[in-house]
């Protein structure tokens, strides 16, 4: 018997309109949505139930197909939670996540555990007549199988009964970490209270910075949001060094403060179960559970990797340090460069090395001109076209959506919609979701997919400027939503980026390429004032400087992947404070750079199990990305037609429906080799 509830209660309704429907944003409220949860909870699990207890012989449809149909209501209700949880969080929402997020982990766990669905899916597995389904039911045959495996379908019942309480436990303790790591960012800001304290920063971020501080009603001339959007460009350009100092220290302390906030004691706890979880699913570590199911597949490949790529990164920085401290001491600065002063000195050098501030080309990047060089490249590669629309609902104002369609057909493909600005109760960062992901079981079901970013807003009448750093995580967010966009497959389980976590991260840092090209530059990198294009020596002068910091990137990146490893390899309590130290004494950490993400506040690792034991995936994805892009640089160049319908046809388009091994050497002909990604950032290859 189900929850008795109110079945007007928006979330619950289907999702009406044109593309086969959109979340109508404008009915939903807070209080809507623990009945709706609970409510589709229920209905998903009698649906799994009665698949499970059908009399009938287990066949790929009366199962497998089944179980891809169920929990449709919960589908849809999980999709607008989402957008709530990382663009809308508050505290009337934090209560209901905080108590929702068990509820909604224990579904899984009832899923896996169920031992009559275990059975029939373990039956056609093994059943001689699978061989006769086609490669993408095979491939998804296999997925649910070895997920259920994984999970521990063939646990004894005590076990099983630990397992379920663990991931229970970890959902609360994900989501607490999540509204700490929150809670910190909105409530720590810099402030800046004369104009001395602008001193050095650009013009258009100062207005940025002065606008923060009306929208928190301060008393002072402007603030410094704890965010990397903000915080990055305040070391970049500061002059006072006093303030580069506390900047830094508000962004690398987060989590850190030993206050109400503090993710230490959160954190040690998740790791904890992790291990235990491990354990009892009959691996030695979490880390190698983790990997089971990635294409690395064994821990030792991640180190080893990320051992080739440290040592020339750190030889990068030793040189790039000594250039910056040399300029200290010229100036007569009696210091020795600290982590608040790498990026100034660094864009000092880049400044004098090859006559380049960052500030220069940042007055050409214009967001919206970069959103439509977005789009212009997507036309070019894969004849998608964009179409903006103004009478789809929306979750906030600073929200817009586009219908995707084929250029040349005119056949929809799905939408997009892009939420770019910082602002209260958003979580920090940047990345892709999707609403809806692409399947054609029934008929064909468009994808609804966003890119979110947190760039700052400053004055209405003034267009957004970011930086290339900026600008390349735009292009990366794009691939990941292109991803998701050209997926073409039956199956939804197989849909879009539901790929190996090591693979997944391939299609956005590829895409990241095209920011550079001259066809962008030229076409979309205008002056905000004079309107101008960049000029050809400029262009030239970002050529020449493309590598320039390429070791201080690596290694503030890989430094985190190393930490992350080496947390879910050890089944030790640990001391979050002394293992980073441990671990970075242990590679060699140069002084002048820290962590990307220090333990305390590595949502990728503690908010989920998405990254963890996984942010090494960045770098693995980063060989096949470099390798990848080499296949264009082999033909006729980034725009050639052919390699981007390759890259469309066998990669794209179809998801996780065939081994993404298998599915890159279709591609290239040949598995990835690393040489490609140190010819990338110009270190020396091993011949």
């Amino acid at each position: 018997m189900k929850t008795q509830i109110d079945l007007n209660n928006p979330l619950l309704q289907e999702w009406s309109g044109a593309y086969g429907g959109v979340p109508d944003f404008t009915k939903y409220k807070i209080s809507d949505f623990k009945p709706a949860i609970e409510f589709a909870i229920q209905e998903k699990l009698e649906e799994i139930d009665a698949i499970a207890n059908n009399a009938e012989e287990p066949t790929f449809d009366n199962t497998i197909v089944a179980l891809e149909l169920s929990g449709e209501k919960l589908d849809r209700i999980h999709a607008v939670y989402g957008i709530y949880r990382s663009n809308l969080s508050s505290p009337e929402f934090n209560v209901v996540d905080t108590e929702m997020s068990p509820k909604l982990a224990e579904i899984s766990d009832k899923l896996y555990q169920n031992d009559k669905l275990f059975l029939r899916i373990e039956k056609l597995y093994k059943a001689a007549e699978s061989k006769t389904l086609n490669t993408e039911q095979q491939r998804l045959l296999w997925l649910y199988y070895t997920d259920f495996v994984r999970e521990g379908a063939e646990l004894n019942e005590e076990d099983k009964k630990e397992v379920a309480r663990i991931n229970q436990e970890l959902a609360g303790l994900f989501t607490l970490f999540s509204q700490k790591l929150l809670a910190e960012e909105n409530d720590q800001f810099l402030e800046l209270k004369s104009e001395n304290d602008l001193d050095g920063l650009p013009e258009e971020f100062k207005n940025a910075a002065i606008a923060e501080a009306k929208e928190r009603k301060l008393n002072s001339l402007a603030s410094i949001g704890n965010t990397r959007s903000s915080i990055e460009p305040f070391l970049t350009f500061s002059n006072r060094r006093d303030l580069r100092e506390k900047a830094f220290d508000i962004f690398v302390k987060r989590g850190d403060n030993k206050n109400q906030n503090d993710t230490n004691e959160t954190l040690v706890s998740i790791l904890q179960l992790r291990a235990k979880k491990a354990k009892i699913l009959g691996f030695k570590n979490f880390a190698e559970w983790s990997l089971s199911n990635k294409m690395a597949k064994d821990p030792q490949k991640t180190l080893d990797l990320m051992e080739s790529v440290w040592k020339p990164a750190v030889e990068k920085v030793k040189n790039d340090v000594a250039a910056m401290q040399e300029m200290v001491n010229n100036e007569g600065g009696n210091f020795k460069i600290q982590p608040w002063d790498y990026r100034y000195y660094a864009e000092k050098v880049r400044k004098a090395k090859y006559d380049l501030d960052q500030n220069e080309i940042k007055q050409y990047l214009q967001l919206e001109n970069l959103r439509e060089a977005m789009f212009w490249v997507a036309g070019e590669l894969f004849n998608l076209g964009f179409k903006q629309l103004f009478d789809v609902p929306v979750y906030h104002p600073d929200v817009r959506v586009w219908e995707v369609n084929n250029m040349n057909t005119g056949k929809l493909i799905g939408l997009w919609y892009f939420d770019p600005y910082a602002r209260v109760g958003k979580r920090s960062g940047a990345w892709m979701n999707s609403h809806r992901d692409q399947q054609k079981i029934k008929q064909n079901v468009l994808p609804i997919v966003s890119n979110n970013c947190n760039f700052i807003k400053g004055n209405s009448d003034d267009p957004v400027l970011i930086s290339w750093d900026d600008a390349t995580t735009l292009f990366h967010e794009f691939g990941h939503a292109l991803h998701g966009l050209c997926s073409n497959v039956t199956y939804p389980s197989l849909s879009g980026t539901s790929v190996a976590r090591d693979y997944v991260e391939f299609p956005s840092q590829l895409l990241e390429h095209w920011l550079a090209t001259p066809e962008v530059l030229n076409k979309f990198a205008v002056h905000y004032k004079t309107n101008l294009p960049l000029s050809e020596s400029l262009v030239e002068r970002i050529e020449k400087a493309a590598n320039f910091n390429e070791g201080f990137a690596t290694v503030e990146t890989i430094s985190s992947s190393f930490v992350d490893m080496k947390l879910h390899l050890t089944t030790e309590t640990v001391d979050p404070h002394q293992f980073e130290k441990d671990v970075l004494a242990e590679i060699n950490m140069p002084s002048e750079i820290v962590m990307r993400h220090r333990i305390p506040q590595f949502a990728h690792i503690f908010s989920s199990d998405g990254y963890a034991a996984g942010y090494y995936s960045y770098l693995w994805a980063d060989v096949i990305n470099a390798d990848a892009y080499e296949a264009f640089l082999e033909a006729d160049g980034p725009y050639d037609k052919k390699v981007a319908e390759r890259l469309y046809e066998i990669v794209l388009s179809v998801g996780n429906s065939v081994d993404n091994e298998s599915m890159y050497e279709d591609f290239r002909g040949h598995a990835p080799k690393s040489g490609a990604l140190m010819r990338a950032r110009n270190f020396p290859v091993e011949s």
